[in-house]
């Protein structure tokens, strides 16, 4: 499997979707999105993590950017740190309520799955 250039000393990390530089890639834009049940879900995680309890978003249906940015807004509002892995948002401790009624202002349906 020819993967093509992955890099380049001039450019930097190439895409190897359309071999462009990857700040001017053009097929991250037309990537496919997870597709759900246009339920959003909101878990609250501790295995795998020491202990520690993280919030867990999915079913969102969004780019990668788009889930990033609202991370961003939900980790201003929460005041405290997370991440967006394998298009799910990670929150850092137990936010719940606090996002449960964030998405529900946002328009999304939304459900608390897990214990």
């Amino acid at each position: 499997m020819d993967l093509g250039v992955v890099y380049s000393t001039a450019h930097g990390r190439m895409c190897p979707g359309c071999n462009k530089p990857v700040s001017a890639c053009i097929c991250k834009a037309t990537m496919s999105v997870a597709k759900g049940d246009g339920i959003a879900r909101i878990c609250r995680e501790t295995k795998g993590r020491k202990g520690k309890t993280m919030t867990i978003i999915s079913g969102l249906g969004l780019h990668q950017n788009q889930l990033e940015a609202l991370a961003k807004k939900f980790k201003q509002q929460c005041g405290t740190g997370g991440t967006v892995k394998n298009s799910c948002i990670e929150i850092q401790g137990d936010h719940r309520d606090a996002l449960f009624k964030a998405l529900e202002t946002l328009g999304y349906v939304v459900k608390k799955s897990g214990g």
